[in-house]
């Protein structure tokens, strides 16, 4: 199972981005897909993760900011940010929980996009 993401870039703040993360391979059922951020300098955080029945969680700095969703049938996650601040300037990676059908568990990672906002 690979991720692909996408979406990144550079905004102003109070402007907007839509990444997604894309899962990809063969025989396997995603469960929960997760978006994480690791600012420089500091630890990684969990930003948003989302069920795969849609129940969703958030950090306490990105409440009524960002909306994570999902397409299953794509296996696809989304993070809608907007009203952003300087302090999102991170990057930002996918995550997401698995099992095939041998069977097999596991987290699979995406390689990360960048998001600067300015001032």
């Amino acid at each position: 199972v690979q991720l692909q993401a996408s979406g990144g870039g550079m905004v102003q703040a109070g402007g907007s981005l839509r990444l997604s993360c894309a899962a990809s391979g063969s025989r396997f059922r995603i469960n929960d897909m997760n978006w994480h951020r690791q600012a420089p300098g500091k630890q990684r955080e969990l930003v948003a993760g989302i069920s795969s029945g849609g129940n969703t969680n958030y950090a306490d700095s990105v409440k009524g900011r960002f909306t994570i969703s999902r397409d299953n049938a794509k296996n696809t996650v989304y993070l809608q940010m907007n009203n952003l601040k300087p302090e999102d300037t991170a990057v930002y990676y996918c995550e997401a929980d698995y099992t095939t059908p041998d069977p097999v568990v596991g987290r699979v990672w995406g390689q990360g996009t960048q998001v600067t906002v300015s001032s």
